[in-house]
């Protein structure tokens, strides 16, 4: 019976930046014989301290090939072998079929069938260098497989803190005075190499950590070429003894990050990439020239200039304000800041674990994967603030709703018929009761929104179901009003948007 007993790698997809997770790491073969618990004798075939196994598979099928990946620690307890075996040719076929699919490893199991691992097995792995493992009667193969799953998920936690330290270190690069040498110094300290950035014309702009041989040297520029004319794109090689690997940055400009180091963990690729993605928001920057136009926007904001004044230095007239949320865990600013990228923008704001982006209105905003987002109607730069409140309610609504993008209405209502001093006066008369209680307002308004469903106006304020009933509860007794009458409800929706 076929089986494989632990979790093969995992490299899905992800976000801009959503945070990456790098593959699961291989095994060691050495770090499972060290286990003193299995009691494993590697007694033929090379004892390569580099030789890694993926995953372990229990088979007794004479022929194993059709069933294997490749990396595999291959379990047997022989009960496939006849009893001439060692005459033949049997074990030579046998092993032979392993190696040319790719098996890592063979572990032999002295119970129940076999009191020894048979002489003719032991010579035919030494002749096609393949290791060979005792296993004691006392070691079931499931504890092995075990073993192996323990091993690999210890090896991603390391990973995986590996990764994250490199990520907090590169984004603390970027914020430094000279960001694009701080974080190419970064990133080829933590992956033992050489980083380098290429301009539009294939110069080398900057580079850090130790430069490979010249033939490494040449074989990264000619890749970083080959991925000059294709924006976000990658490509990998090796050469001279030196893993190569070049990011086309998403500038469109044709920057490129080439990287050379002399070995290629699984996290590598991951803190590359997120190298790139802020390299991509540096060079974009250098290239436009819009960082010191929006600094001298921020600067006069300070100084008392009212928005419509600085707004065009930042080259655009009307705007729309994206507010996201992470769907896992929280945002930070390396997230953030490449959430504004894929939106084409780089004013962007973290706060309260909800990013703030402002767009210019000719750039539509879109759903991204591993993000809610809400979006605002276009304004002009003095309605940003209502622009800000309308985001907030999108995203609200987006997060209620289970929608990755929820946009801000648009279209004409009965507000408009109504003249606006009036519809005000109104509503201030009819919403006095709870006025002076902002969670009751906006709670009615939400749930109003939201049909009166008690779940997802609960999702969308981030309070427990009961907090909203009593809320509602409140409403309706201050407001002496039926919110079951569908008339009351229009009338306060009304009165809601009119304020």
């Amino acid at each position: 019976m076929e089986g494989t007993h632990t979790m093969p790698d995992t490299t899905a997809p992800s976000a801009p930046f959503a945070p990456a997770v790098p593959p699961t790491p291989p095994v060691p073969l050495s770090a499972l014989l060290a286990r003193e618990d299995l009691a494993l004798r590697q007694i033929a075939g090379p004892s390569d301290p580099g030789l890694v196994i993926h995953w372990a598979h229990t088979s007794e099928m004479a022929d194993p090939y059709p069933y294997l990946l490749g990396g595999e620690l291959l379990l047997t307890a022989g009960v496939h072998i006849p009893e001439a075996a060692g005459s033949g040719t049997y074990f030579d076929d046998y092993v032979s079929r392993i190696v040319a699919a790719g098996g890592a490893a063979l572990g032999f199991g002295l119970a129940p069938v076999h009191d020894t691992v048979p002489r003719a097995l032991v010579a035919a792995c030494d002749a096609y260098e393949l290791p060979l493992l005792e296993v004691p009667p006392q070691t079931t193969f499931s504890g092995v497989a075990r073993a192996v799953w323990q091993l690999m998920a210890q090896a991603r936690l390391a990973e995986l803190r590996r990764v994250t330290e490199a990520q907090q270190s590169l984004a603390a690069a970027a914020s430094r005075p000279d960001p694009v040498p701080s974080v190419l110094r970064q990133l080829a300290q933590r992956v033992s190499g050489w980083a380098v950035l290429y301009g539009p014309d294939g110069t080398e702009i900057a580079s850090a950590g130790q430069a490979p041989a010249d033939q490494a040297h040449t074989a990264l520029a000619r890749l970083a070429r080959v991925v000059t004319s294709r924006p976000s794109s990658t490509a990998t090689d090796t050469g001279a003894g030196a893993h190569l690997a070049a990011y086309a940055l998403g500038t469109g400009q044709g920057f490129v990050l080439g990287v050379a180091a002399p070995q290629r963990d699984p996290g590598d690729h991951t803190i590359a990439s997120v190298g790139a993605v802020l390299l991509s928001l540096l060079t974009g920057e250098h290239q436009s020239g819009t960082g010191a136009a929006r600094s001298s926007a921020l600067v006069r904001l300070l100084l008392g200039a009212e928005p419509r004044t600085v707004a065009p230095l930042l080259g655009a007239e009307r705007w729309t304000v994206v507010h996201a949320r992470p769907d896992t865990q929280a945002a930070d600013p390396v997230a953030a800041s490449a959430l504004g990228a894929a939106l084409g923008s780089a004013l962007v704001d973290l706060a309260d674990g909800v990013v703030r982006i402002l767009v210019p209105a000719d750039r539509e905003p879109a759903a991204q994967p591993g993000w809610t987002l809400g979006v605002s109607a276009a304004v002009a730069p003095p309605d940003w603030p209502a622009a800000d409140t309308q985001a907030a309610r999108a995203l609200a609504r987006a997060r209620a709703t289970r929608a990755p993008l929820v946009r801000h209405g648009t279209r004409p209502g009965l507000t408009e018929l109504v003249p606006h001093d009036e519809a005000a006066a109104h509503a201030r008369t009819l919403l006095a009761p709870i006025a002076a209680t902002p969670a009751l307002t906006e709670t009615l308004r939400t749930w109003l929104s939201l049909h009166g469903s008690w779940d997802r106006t609960a999702v969308a304020l981030a309070v427990h179901r009961n907090t909203v009933r009593q809320r509602i509860a409140r409403c309706a007794a201050l407001l002496a009003a039926d919110l079951d009458d569908p008339d009351v409800r229009m009338e306060l929706w009304f009165a809601l948007k009119s304020r």
